[in-house]
């Protein structure tokens, strides 16, 4: 009886949490690269900052738009644009909220914007390639340690 009961307040929970996310997502969509550095830096007050939000600012940037099918880089964009995108993804990257998720949509942004990227690099006399290798590198191990922590935090919290 009480699991039925239980159950529903489960789904009405995740339903909402759909909602929001789907929200969340909505306006990470119709932000500028400015905004999604605001957000990624946790400075905007009206969107707290979560793993969802880390991952759709990176869907943003990896994925095809759903309406243009064009991706958000391209290769004749502005060095600015460029480099604001490359910084953000290396921020991204640093985030104590990032996911295995996150670290997956990171490496498809290189994959898929490897031209734009050797480009810049090329360019600019940049190294940002081996600096995304180094930042999922570095996020990985973060992954790990907070696994590791939560781990601890688990045992310790069944021995009180």
């Amino acid at each position: 009886m009480f699991g039925k009961i239980l159950g529903k307040k489960k789904k009405e929970h995740s339903s909402e949490d759909e909602k929001l996310k789907a929200e969340l997502k909505s306006k990470i969509s119709k932000m500028n690269l400015t905004e999604m550095r605001s957000y990624v830096n946790n400075k905007l007050t009206s969107l707290p900052l979560c793993e969802d939000g880390l991952s759709a600012v990176i869907e943003k940037l990896a994925q095809p738009n759903e309406e243009t099918k064009a991706m958000y880089l391209q290769l004749d964009d502005m060095d600015t644009k460029k480099r604001k995108a490359f910084e953000l993804i290396l921020l991204i990257s640093k985030s104590q909220k990032i996911t295995f998720k996150t670290v997956d949509l990171i490496q498809k942004f290189i994959e898929t914007n490897a031209a734009v990227i050797t480009k810049y690099d090329k360019e600019h006399k940049e190294i940002y390639s081996s600096r995304f290798s180094d930042a999922v590198e570095l996020s990985l191990k973060n992954i790990s340690e907070i696994a590791g922590l939560k781990v601890k935090m688990d045992i310790l919290g069944e021995n009180d």
